[in-house]
């Protein structure tokens, strides 16, 4: 195996909350180096030592209200290849921070924003999280079963899923052009425009014809008999994906559905009494029952796992889908590479600020002058 694939790659994270750490934290898994500029008096990492989205950084505590600490930041992004902030619009540029001033310093700069509504427009300095993002986009309307309220997600779709994963994507496009280019610029990363972009699927079967705005109607949306949850007789759950008609056909071998009824598999009239009694069947056995009957058939077909279970289980320990980092469990670095590297996750440790100032060129005197 080789280098992380972001070897060499410099990227400044200024400390926020959910989705900029997730980003930050994918950037480290993948081998940039990635510098977090802490607020004071919260001992850098110690607060947050048990968590995985810091992981794999290194911590310095400046006071951004002191001029001192303005200027270092300023000489460190001229080191840095990029930039990650997730303030509200206008924060960073009366801090003397914006993107004209740090990419003027550095034209090969890209400047990450995260925020939830996106850097313009007239939500763009009202407070938000993920709910509210996600509920603007038209996810959470989407999310539910039918005659039920919108059910959020927790906060996948917005803050992860359509925030910070797009951020990253962003980020690494934006590099590769300021390689290609010499010219750096601003990824304005909004949580509500990454979540709509989610749903792209959705909106090509609409436009087919093949989706209703009403919730749990659909395909996919906990309607269809063949893809759902269920519970099992021990009070737990398991997973039916048996879209495709040939996996459908073995579903209905291995129970012996044999029934007409059950050939109306793309009838939605008919998917709400073939639900009812797939609901009394799966009721009849445990989780562990029903995994055995349906192993080594392919149905699309799989228990639905706790996070401990999920650790345990033989396919993620087979692929070390989950690594243990300073005691605390948690996911490994994905995608995997065929010629690089991930980072090993390494949890926060509290670095002395002074060493990580001096590894950036800062002399005592300097690093005196900010409070360290």
């Amino acid at each position: 195996m080789g280098r992380p694939p972001l070897d060499g790659i410099r990227v400044i994270e200024f400390a926020g909350i959910g989705p900029g750490p997730f980003a930050g934290m994918m950037l480290a898994d993948h081998g940039a180096e990635v510098i977090r500029i802490d607020r004071p008096n919260t001992g850098g990492f110690t607060v947050e030592a048990k968590d995985p989205l810091l992981r794999s950084r290194t911590s310095i505590s400046l006071d951004l209200k002191d001029p001192n600490a303005i200027a270092a930041v300023r000489r460190i992004v001229r080191t840095a290849d990029a930039l990650i902030e997730g303030f509200r619009p206008g924060v960073m540029e009366r801090l003397g921070l914006g993107p004209d001033t740090l990419i003027g310093d550095n034209p090969r700069l890209v400047y990450g924003r995260m925020t939830g509504w996106g850097q313009t427009g007239p939500r763009a300095n009202e407070p938000g999280h993920d709910i509210n993002y996600i509920a603007l986009s038209g996810v959470l309307h989407a999310l539910g079963r039918a005659g039920e309220k919108p059910t959020p997600p927790i906060n996948l779709a917005g803050d992860f899923g359509g925030g910070a994963m797009f951020l990253a994507f962003g980020m690494l496009a934006a590099l590769l052009h300021a390689q290609r280019t010499g010219d750096g610029q601003v990824v304005d990363a909004a949580m509500t425009e990454g979540s709509s972009l989610l749903m792209t699927m959705m909106w090509g079967f609409r436009a087919m014809g093949r989706w209703n705005d009403e919730r749990g109607t659909n395909l996919l949306d906990t309607a269809a008999h063949f893809y759902d949850s269920y519970e099992t007789r021990d009070g737990k759950y398991v997973s039916l994906g048996a879209i495709e008609p040939q996996f459908y056909a073995e579903f209905r071998r291995v129970l012996g559905l044999e029934d007409a009824r059950w050939d109306q598999q793309m009838n939605p009239s008919a998917w709400p009494e073939l639900k009812q009694e797939l609901t009394a069947m799966f009721r009849t056995r445990t989780r562990a029952e029903w995994v055995a009957l349906f192993d080594g058939h392919d149905i699309c077909f799989a228990p639905v796992l706790v996070f401990d279970e999920a650790r345990a289980d033989l396919h993620n320990v087979a692929r070390a889908a989950f690594v243990e980092a300073g005691g605390v469990p948690q996911p490994a670095p994905a995608p995997r590479y065929s010629l690089s590297d991930t980072v090993p996750p390494r949890m926060a440790d509290r670095r002395d600020d002074a060493a990580a100032l001096r590894d950036l060129g800062f002399d005592a005197a300097e690093i005196a002058s900010l409070g360290h």
